[in-house]
């Protein structure tokens, strides 16, 4: 699975104003590195964020744990309100 589509099905799990939450890869000069921006509402940001930022850390284990497994490449999620 592609690590922003694993990614977006994470958030989209959490959020409960699903047409508002947006997820992009955005390039970087390094090559073995993949940024992800997740936009979320003001509302959803707690949810997204989760209690001392366990919900967000769990994402990104899940997500660069599969990046290890297929393209062995550092991932960066960032995430913002809209």
């Amino acid at each position: 699975m592609d690590l922003v589509k694993l990614t977006e099905e994470l958030v989209m799990a959490v959020v409960t104003d699903k047409d508002i939450a947006q997820v992009r890869e955005f390039s970087t000069e390094d090559p073995k590195v993949i940024q992800i921006e997740v936009l979320v509402s003001n509302e959803d940001m707690p949810k997204v964020i989760g209690k001392n930022g366990k919900v967000i850390n769990s994402i990104r284990t899940l997500v660069q744990a599969s990046s290890y497994i297929k393209e062995n490449k550092i991932v960066k999620i960032n995430i913002d309100s809209i």
